[in-house]
């Protein structure tokens, strides 16, 4: 097959990660959108969801929505599915062989399905594929999900929680059962549904907590970071909501080990992405904010000592629709068909 327009089918494209998946792939030199489904939103072009993807775009040959049910799967070579969790694994079960997969909700992240079923209330529907699926944190599993078939994408506040940790953590530069991340993230993280939490008056000139002690991604978090250090670990994370659209900064609070240095930290993160082109560690006294990779693939890492003796404190931040979801999703699919992984990634952060 050639490889110059890879056909794609983006379910669930009315979500704010399927809707900048289609933002970013109207501008990639090797994908075409051919499928793109919105069973709410059925029969509409995908303007009257989304006027920012109208003729602007410079692409006019969107498909209009349909549901999954009118879905011609032959029309495709991908599919990336942004899905709400738990809605995934039966259609993806039930798609033909000859299609690749990138699956950007939950449904095939935690290897152990037991594990699935305690944090997200039900049995895995689809167990036959969950061995076959590939975490798909492009930077650690690159050359797997070339050869794979069903690549299931990170959380976003893991792709910021585990691109910081997993080297130092690999590296034994810090103690892995003393690990406490406060992560912040903007509204479109907790998806376009209407949701009284979700609201402006909710939101708006305010920050709280969710999920605390409870959230979904904290065993994605502690799966990666445990094969990192050959053990069990848990981590200690908590989410909270802020009043802007999108963006996500961690900060990231740990114990050094075997007499390590917060230099030996930053020196450890700077040689392990040395090489990689969305992953860069901040000039030293540089703040990383989540204005300074908005709109873009790019994550930012900072490393600085702590008051405390013997500790760091460690920030990372990212754009949750881009590296967090659809743009890592693109950078798989792109190493799933051989293309360049940068390839339609390459726009700068939007600021201001």
């Amino acid at each position: 097959m050639s490889t110059d327009r890879i056909r794609v089918g983006v379910l669930g494209a009315s979500g704010y990660t399927g809707a900048d998946l289609v933002r970013l792939a109207t501008t990639h030199p090797n994908l075409r959108i051919t499928l793109m489904t919105a069973d709410r939103h059925a029969g509409k072009p995908m303007q009257a969801v989304f006027p920012h993807l109208g003729p602007q775009t410079g692409k006019v040959d969107l498909p209009d929505l349909v549901t999954v049910a009118e879905a011609d799967w032959n029309a495709c070579d991908v599919v990336v599915c942004g899905l709400p969790h738990g809605t995934t694994q039966e259609i993806i079960a039930g798609l033909p062989g000859h299609l690749k997969i990138a699956d950007m909700s939950a449904d095939f992240r935690l290897r152990d399905t037991g594990t699935y079923a305690e944090w997200y209330g039900h049995a895995h529907r689809a167990p036959h594929l969950q061995p076959d699926a590939v975490y798909g944190l492009t930077e650690y599993y690159r050359d797997a999900i070339a050869e794979a078939r069903l690549v299931a994408c990170p959380g976003c506040y893991p792709t910021a929680a585990l691109l910081l940790l997993l080297p130092v953590v690999g590296a034994g530069l810090i103690d892995p059962a003393d690990i406490v991340i406060d992560a912040k993230s903007g509204t479109s993280g907790a998806g376009r549904g209407l949701k009284e939490g979700t609201l402006f008056c909710e939101v708006a000139e305010g920050i709280h907590p969710y999920a605390v002690a409870g959230h979904r991604h904290a065993p994605e978090i502690e799966q990666e970071v445990s094969l990192a250090a050959g053990r069990e670990v848990l981590v200690n994370f908590t989410p909270h909501l802020m009043p802007m659209n999108r963006g996500e900064l961690l900060t990231t609070y740990v114990r050094l080990s075997g007499g390590a240095t917060a230099d030996d930290l930053r020196a450890c993160l700077e040689a392990r992405y040395a090489s990689e082109p969305f992953v860069h560690v901040a000039p030293e006294g540089m703040a990383p904010a989540t204005r300074h990779v908005r709109g873009s693939n790019h994550v930012l890492l900072q490393v600085y000592a702590d008051r405390l003796p013997g500790r760091a404190i460690l920030v990372s931040t990212l754009d949750n629709l881009v590296k967090g979801s659809s743009g890592q999703a693109i950078q798989n699919v792109n190493l799933m068909f051989g293309l360049p992984e940068t390839a339609g990634l390459e726009q700068a952060p939007l600021f201001p």
